[in-house]
């Protein structure tokens, strides 16, 4: 979403939610798009898609809100951050807070007009997913690897939809197992390439991030994370007996996954390097997606 100069009441609304970064928002709906594409009755039916699409852009939005609640105060002396608008005093706490209540009232409303057999299951699910949600913008104030519960939380955009299209979670399915590990490896890959713009500053503020408790793994741990990522995928891709066509996808996703973090061990990585290896995750994750589309499209 592009922000002109004509939405200036809007405008700080709209960087609240992050709508003017759109990478964040389609980094979670991918997962999403991996389950609903894996699950035994893929492809899922328009309705469901849409209900997912929304659902998951309503919690993305809750997510941003409470993250920047928790860290108000932190995020004034963080570079990347320090221009949020709560940092910056041009939203008051009590009205984002009441936005933040709107949006989990909106996701749970959209998780009410789910099928009926699949209700309750996926009901229990995101009253399960939200405890991790809200704590994890505390977790780098006491665990050393936050971005491992960001990935628990992101697990939820694989749960979720499966319920949602199967109305049962078959916790021994190896397309299950391997879409929820292969996206909790991923996020804590990626996150954890986003937290490196943030070392020098969490340091300094004595919070906690997998980047600085990695130190100088921090590279090689993020390509084994992407390599089990991809491994994870490509085991629930062959139990579901996926055609032929998803696996040049794969192998290109595996490959350019690996050459995207080549240029995280420069001196001279920047910020800028840091998020553009965020948005080609997003990208990469697609191209998965894709080859599971034309893969389940072409299938007899």
């Amino acid at each position: 979403m592009i922000v002109t100069s004509s939405s200036p009441r809007l405008r700080p609304w709209i960087e609240l939610l992050r709508w003017n970064k759109p990478t964040g928002r389609l980094i979670l709906l991918v997962p999403a798009a991996w389950a609903l594409w894996l699950a035994p009755s893929a492809p899922p039916d328009l309705k469901l898609l849409v209900q997912i699409v929304v659902g998951g852009l309503t919690v993305s939005g809750a997510g941003c809100i409470a993250n920047d609640l928790w860290d108000q105060r932190f995020d004034g002396k963080v570079e990347r951050t320090k221009s949020r608008p709560l940092a910056r005093g041009v939203i008051k706490q009590g009205r984002a807070l009441a936005l933040l209540l709107l949006l989990l009232i909106l996701s749970l409303s959209i998780v009410l007009t789910l099928p009926l057999n699949s209700l309750l299951l996926c009901l229990a699910l995101a009253v399960a997913a939200l405890p991790p949600i809200l704590l994890y913008p505390s977790a780098k104030r006491w665990f050393p690897y936050p971005q491992g519960v960001l990935a628990l939380c992101w697990g939820f955009a694989v749960l979720i939809p499966w319920a949602a299209s199967e109305a049962s979670l078959n916790l021994t399915s190896p397309a299950l197992i391997g879409c929820w590990l292969s996206t909790f490896f991923w996020t804590f890959g990626f996150d954890t390439v986003y937290a490196m713009a943030d070392r020098r500053d969490d340091a300094e503020l004595g919070l906690n991030s997998s980047a600085l408790s990695l130190g100088d793994a921090v590279v090689p741990v993020v390509r084994g994370c992407y390599g089990l990522s991809a491994l994870s995928m490509g085991v629930a891709a062959a139990s579901t007996g996926v055609g032929a066509a998803f696996w040049p996808f794969w192998i290109l996703a595996t490959v350019l996954m690996q050459i995207s973090c080549s240029p995280l061990r420069q001196q001279q990585a920047s910020m800028a390097v840091f998020s553009k290896h965020f948005s080609q995750q997003v990208l990469i994750g697609t191209l998965l997606w894709i080859g599971l589309v034309m893969a389940r499209a072409i299938q007899p």
